[in-house]
């Protein structure tokens, strides 16, 4: 149930009055700084790397390389397999921590250069010389299959590092086959980069005598969970017991998805810290951030829709050329395959998909999870294909939606790429998002004119399949000082999870938020679980929150009945309280925990203690829903285009906090804004970065993003305790398709060919214009 009176959220007042602790807030005694000597080509044989004037200039201890690594033992961070999802595993391209006998993209970290200060590491990283025989680059997707391109990988034909199908190819040729019409799209997801405020900053250290004398690493980092960084350089990329592995993540400023994973920088300062037996420091620049954190899209896809006489949808057929990058990211080969496939055909009855994948790898750095992670991908296409299907056939767009949406009553349905969605009322959330925005148009569209500027409008109706890895646990703990500790696995980077998970316990124990603390970021002491991912935290990690409650309400129960002296049947909890049924004695909560603090004697079989951990398991992903209506301007003159009105409505099941949700959903609307506008990593013929710093990358600005209309739907999903569905990433699932079409919209109304390459910006807005249909 949605909590009765929302808090406010409790972590904006430490954190915008800058008494919050970030990784680069964090300083060791007796650190040294490591800086990051990058590949200045973007493919190319690494003949040789010449460190002596390096090593002679002031303040330097040490530089390493490839071979350091490699004699320590040290691997390189892989491609994971999804649990649960079978894949074949693609082509090898490990990626390195240091590269070691090739560079494969610009700003490939070679050696790392540790000095008493960042400024004498980085005035002695100018000295070390490289010597790099250049080969042939390929960085656009689409060319880098091309016969005769260069190849990344020698083991890799084609440049293609898996080719993967699903869906029922025989049952979508059919379709086709006996279609009234097909409407065909190449859309290019644009290659983009997540812009977090805060760059990654790590600080590594070494205790010999850690671990029981084995000697144990300490890493404090910008991370989503300290869980998947675990998992990943224990059993991976060093290959030793987590025990010798401690990760620590303080507050992030921002992540969404570019933090999930450990990153070379991450791995090598980890091995100086060892060998040099002294903590190890390295803070990222903007630089660094563009040119070597994990990109984000970057998929051509070429999109089929098979429509009946009556505009009924008969199949999908999708084939995309997925950019890997020149190396896997940890989960960047999900991001299509999994995320993608799984979204199609959203809420539409549709029979039959057909989905070929191809894993491009280029000379560009490589690509993983941003917000959206390939939901965006699915609502993209689908969305496009439905309104240009609507002007091919002169259908109202909304009505071939209707149409075709999948009714209440068929829930659970079962679509075509396997998933069982569990609930949904889609032509509510239409109607809701119709009236928010539709109406007046027309007016509106008259006033554009009359002031020089066209006007388009476009919606888009869309599901994501959220979640993850369905497994999380969270503790329960009562502390003998007093007050509540919950411990999770998930990790907050301006979510407000300090602000919802204790609401969230406070609300099921009846005791006051304030006695709550959240505990998170420790690898020493968190539960199981992986990391706040997937728009997953409240799904998985508050479920389990849930199930710790029911746990510790038995447990209390139990106790208090001995105290009272009454069956434990007797009693009814209210308030915080156990209550004697039709009296008025009563024993709080927190006060059985504090006696139980004080270790009475008590009879065999009554808990010691309330702590509880709750594990929780779900059996299928999560399936938030919404319709998304933008309105855009486009002054012909100058091509110049700007959102002027946006509406959503979206269903993330039961919502605990309504201000939380607004924020999320906001801000993913502000990110696909600048997606279909701005935003752009470019590189060019020879894999130089060209949009390699904030002054080359358009990000929005405030005044780029319109008041918005939010409305929330509430449908309850039935997959998990508290009814939620996930509100991370529904905002750019909606924002980038529904803003695509108002500009195809617009576009056609003053006569063009209705498509513009994403980022629609002035200059291909302006020559849009004049290609008339």
């Amino acid at each position: 149930m949605s909590l009765s009176r929302p808090p406010r959220r409790r972590e904006d007042a430490r954190l915008l009055t800058g008494r919050g602790t970030y990784a680069d807030d964090i300083d060791l005694p007796g650190q040294a700084h490591a800086v990051f000597v990058r590949s200045p080509v973007a493919h190319g044989i690494l003949r040789g790397i010449d460190t002596a004037a390096a090593l002679a200039a002031p303040g330097v201890v040490a530089v390493f390389t490839a071979a350091d690594l490699a004699a320590a033992g040290i691997g390189p961070i892989p491609y994971l397999p999804m649990p649960g999802f079978p894949m074949p595993p693609p082509a090898e391209a490990p990626r390195p921590a240091l590269a070691a006998d090739r560079v494969r993209h610009v700003g490939e970290p070679i050696a790392v250069v540790v000095a008493e200060t960042r400024h004498q590491a980085e005035d002695a990283a100018e000295l070390v010389l490289a010597e790099i025989e250049p080969l042939p680059a390929v960085t656009d997707t689409a060319a880098a299959v091309e016969p005769g391109a260069p190849l990344v990988w020698d083991g890799a034909a084609a440049n293609t590092g898996l080719t993967w199908r699903a869906g029922d190819r025989a049952a979508t040729e059919a379709a086709f086959a006996a279609a009234a019409h097909v409407t065909r799209l190449r859309i290019v997801n644009n290659r983009v980069i997540a812009n977090p405020i805060e760059p990654r900053t790590a600080i590594a250290s070494y205790d010999p005598d850690g671990a029981a004398g084995e000697g144990a690493w300490s890493l404090v980092c910008a991370s989503q969970g300290v869980q998947y960084m675990l998992r990943v350089l224990c059993q991976h990329t060093f290959g030793v017991p987590r025990e010798r592995m401690l990760v620590f993540t303080y507050d992030v400023g921002g992540a969404f998805g570019v933090k999930e994973q450990p990153y070379p920088e991450d791995v090598a300062i980890l091995h100086a810290a060892r060998a040099l037996g002294r903590p190890v420091k390295w803070r990222g620049t903007r630089a660094e951030h563009l040119l070597s954190d994990n990109h984000g899209r970057d998929a051509v896809m070429d999109a089929e829709l098979a429509l009946d006489a009556e505009g009924g949808f008969l199949a999908v057929r999708l084939s995309v050329l997925d950019a890997m990058g020149a190396y896997y990211s940890v989960h960047g080969p999900y991001v299509t395959i999994r995320n993608t496939t799984n979204g199609l055909p959203l809420v539409y009855r549709t029979p039959a998909i057909d989905v070929t994948v191809r894993l491009v790898l280029s000379n560009t750095a490589s690509t993983g999870p941003y917000r959206g992670a390939g939901r965006e991908a699915a609502a993209l296409v689908m969305e496009r294909l439905v309104d240009a299907a609507a002007r091919e056939t002169g259908r109202d767009p909304v009505a071939l939606r209707r149409r075709n949406l999948i009714p209440p009553e068929a829930m659970p349905y079962r679509s075509p790429s396997g998933r069982l969605y569990d609930s949904g009322d889609f032509a509510a959330v239409l109607d809701k998002a119709l009236a928010l925005a539709w109406d007046g148009f027309a007016e509106r569209e008259a006033a554009s004119r009359a002031a020089g500027r066209l006007r388009g409008r476009g919606l888009c109706c869309f599901l994501e399949c959220v979640g993850g890895l369905l497994y999380e646990s969270a503790d329960i703990r009562f502390p003998a000082e007093g007050g509540i500790d919950l411990v999770v696995a998930t990790q907050s980077s301006g979510q407000g999870h300090e602000t919802a998970f204790p609401a969230l316990v406070a609300q099921r124990l009846g005791v006051p938020a304030e006695s709550i603390r959240l505990r998170q970021g420790d690898s020493r002491d968190v539960p199981r679980g992986l990391a706040s991912i997937a728009s997953r935290s409240l799904i998985m990690a508050g479920s389990a929150l849930a199930i710790s409650c029911d746990l510790v309400l038995g447990k209390a129960r139990d106790v208090a009945a001995h105290r009272l002296e009454v069956d434990a049947a007797d009693l009814v909890f209210e308030d915080g309280a156990f209550r004697i049924a039709g009296t008025d004695r009563a024993i709080g909560l927190l006060e059985v925990a504090r006696w139980l603090a004080t270790g009475p004697a008590l009879p065999e079989g009554l808990p010691r203690s309330l702590d509880s951990t709750g594990d929780f398991d779900a059996e299928e992903l999560n399936f938030p829903n919404g319709c998304h209506i933008a309105e855009v301007e486009i002054d012909p003159e100058t091509g110049e285009a700007r959102v002027d009105r946006y509406a959503a409505i979206d269903d993330v099941g039961v919502v605990l906090n309504p201000v939380i949700v607004h924020g999320q959903v906001q801000g993913g609307i502000a990110q696909g804004l600048g997606q279909v506008l701005a935003e752009a990593i470019v590189y060019d013929a020879d894999g130089q970065l060209l949009s390699g710093s904030l002054m080359d990358y358009a990000l929005p600005r405030a005044a780029d993003v319109p008041a918005m209309a939010i409305g929330l739907h509430e449908v309850p999903a039935r997959s998990n305790p508290l009814g939620v569905k996930g509100a991370g990433e529904s905002g750019v699932t909606g924002s980038v398709a529904a803003i695509a079409n108002a500009l195809a919209d617009a576009l056609w109304r003053a006569g063009a060919v209705p498509d513009v390459a994403m980022p629609a910006t002035p200059e291909r807005l302006w020559q849009a214009l004049r290609r008339k249909r």
